[in-house]
């Protein structure tokens, strides 16, 4: 059993790195061109830098589900409640709106990218919670959320552009809590929909360059705050259903 878990997690981890940083890192060099094209195509390729996690993740649960039953999946226990969560930052984008440098209507822009980070964030997220939570399930809070932390701070191999080390301490601490408060939102909910939001707001605040440069200060305050408040109104409403249910 644990040699079989530990061939599953270098399987899931050789192919998220490797097939996506072919695309983080540009290797192929089609930036450049994407970059003249309309927004909606530009937009609607970043999600190709998490293919490597989509595809490890697929192959790595198949193996998985021979072995033990899993819970965690798209919507988790609760379509409803997975489409509204997914649905209030992104309306949030196209309300307030994104400024860019392609001409687009800011709220134009503000929906697509709305839509395009969050399938990014579904695309990573169907690795590090939709896989990963369920393989390691065995160990204990604590090592379970140091191990996705660490996996999911290398797979972005930041540290070979950025050699600053208090900068990657730093980021390493953030996804070391995303790994904690992330974890808790699918352990409660099952759902990597409800993962794939929270994960979408740090991206808002921080590390996506399509949002984080055409929004405001402000912006950047209100789209998180506004968004975690109604989703923790519905994490207390969706676990008393739960709860009912059971």
């Amino acid at each position: 059993m644990q040699k079989s878990r530990l061939v599953r997690i270098v399987i899931f981890y050789v192919i998220a790195i490797t097939l996506s940083n072919v695309f983080r890192f540009d290797l192929l060099h089609i930036r450049e061109n994407l970059d003249k094209l309309p927004a909606i195509i530009t937009l609607f390729f970043s999600p190709m830098e998490a293919i490597g996690i989509v595809i490890g993740s697929l192959i790595t649960l198949y193996l998985l589900r021979k072995e033990q039953k899993t819970e965690i999946s798209m919507f988790g226990t609760s379509v409803k409640w997975s489409l509204i969560m997914c649905i209030i930052p992104i309306v949030l984008l196209a309300i307030i709106g994104v400024n860019n440098d392609k001409n687009n209507n800011a709220h134009y822009y503000g929906l697509l990218a709305g839509i395009s980070t969050f399938i990014y964030c579904y695309c990573e997220e169907m690795g590090w919670r939709g896989y990963l939570e369920e393989e390691l399930k065995g160990f204990t809070n604590l090592k379970r959320i140091v191990i996705i932390a660490v996996l999911w701070y290398v797979w972005h191999l930041s540290f070979l552009r950025n050699h600053d080390i208090v900068q990657n301490l730093t980021f390493f601490g953030w996804l070391l809590l995303g790994s904690w408060g992330i974890g808790k939102v699918v352990q409660l909910t099952k759902s990597i929909f409800a993962a794939a939001c929270f994960h979408m707001i740090i991206n808002v605040v921080m590390f996506n360059e399509y949002l984080t440069k055409g929004l405001s200060s402000n912006s950047k305050i209100i789209i998180p705050c506004v968004s975690v408040l109604i989703w923790i109104l519905i994490l207390r409403r969706w676990k008393k259903e739960t709860v009912v249910v059971k």
